[in-house]
Parts: structure tokens; sequence; C-alpha cells
């Protein structure tokens, strides 16, 4: 059964903020976490129970999983610069 994705406020505030040809190349990164949503070369961040980070180039998209509710949840969208500050 596929994982629903979600969207958090900052996550979708800081996705309009890129460049579009940089959300098409992350979009559909985003959409295929919903049948697989651990794929290969994702990283459990540290100091966290579901929080994992793919990468997309210079580009991260850190998010959390809920298994028992089937939800992928985007919580941070950023450059690789700036995607691990508070």
């Amino acid at each position: 059964m596929p994982y629903q994705i979600e969207f958090a406020a900052r996550a979708t505030k800081q996705f309009k903020a890129l460049p579009p040809s940089i959300q098409q190349r992350i979009q559909p990164k985003i959409d295929a976490l919903a049948e697989s949503p651990l794929p290969s070369g994702v990283v459990k961040l540290e100091g966290s129970l579901n929080l994992y980070r793919i990468r997309i180039g210079d580009y991260r998209v850190v998010y959390e999983l809920q298994d028992k509710a089937l939800i992928v949840l985007v919580v941070k969208v950023g450059h690789r610069s700036s995607i691990y500050r508070p």
C-alpha cells in the first residue's frame, strides 16, 4: 500500500522558493517516496527517531516517516549548505 506524501508548511515554502528547474528535478524524487519510502541512498539522520534525507544533486529533502499512518511528511527542502541549520 503506498504512503501518502504530505508537506510541512515550512517545506512547502522552501520548495516554492527554489528555481523551477530544481523543483522539476526534486518533485519526482519526492513522489517516488510514496512507493518506496526508504530508497537506496537514503540516510537516517542522527539524533532523530524517524527523520531521513535523500540527496538530489546539491539539494536535500528531509522527511519524517510515519509507518503506522503510512505518511511521508516532508519537513525541509533546500540546498545542502543550509538544510541542516535550525
